[in-house]
């Protein structure tokens, strides 16, 4: 995806946890959204989680955060190992599971983790992949929500 593009519709999960399924008219609207991309097989991505569940929890009167599940093996694919993950890291937000990488296809995401934030109008405004860089990710968020920029 390049900036300004349209967010996919949120189409071919295998399952959803921690929510109904979502869509993508859904969450336009007033709040952005954070969509990350993660995996059960990837170091990065656990080590990150808690400043991306710290983040969810500080921003979540004003910021859609949705979760996807990427899987990057077969391995990967076990409905029970993704729960079991999720719970042990305290995914608590809606988490989409791709197995068959129907989103990440859409977003055309080659990363874990990979972090997606969208404007209220669902047009990309920033992009980022690798385990690091939260502060650059609460810039960005920050000037979608119209915040002052540390």
């Amino acid at each position: 995806m390049k900036l300004r593009d349209q967010m996919p519709e949120l189409e071919g999960a295998t399952t959803w946890y921690n929510s109904n399924p979502i869509t993508k008219d859904e969450l336009l609207g007033e709040k952005p959204t954070l969509i990350h991309f993660w995996s059960v097989s990837c170091g990065l991505c656990k080590e990150a989680m808690p400043n991306v569940n710290e983040f969810r929890d500080e921003y979540k009167d004003e910021l859609n955060v949705i979760a996807v599940h990427m899987p990057r093996s077969e391995k990967d694919t076990d409905l029970d190992q993704v729960k079991e993950v999720a719970a042990e890291h305290d995914i608590t937000q809606p988490i989409f599971v791709d197995n068959q990488h129907k989103l990440t296809d859409a977003f055309d995401n080659k990363y874990v983790p990979a972090y997606y934030v969208f404007d209220g109008t669902g047009k990309l405004r920033h992009f980022q992949a690798g385990g690091g860089g939260m502060k650059m990710l609460r810039k960005r968020v920050n000037r979608v929500l119209g915040k002052p920029v540390k």
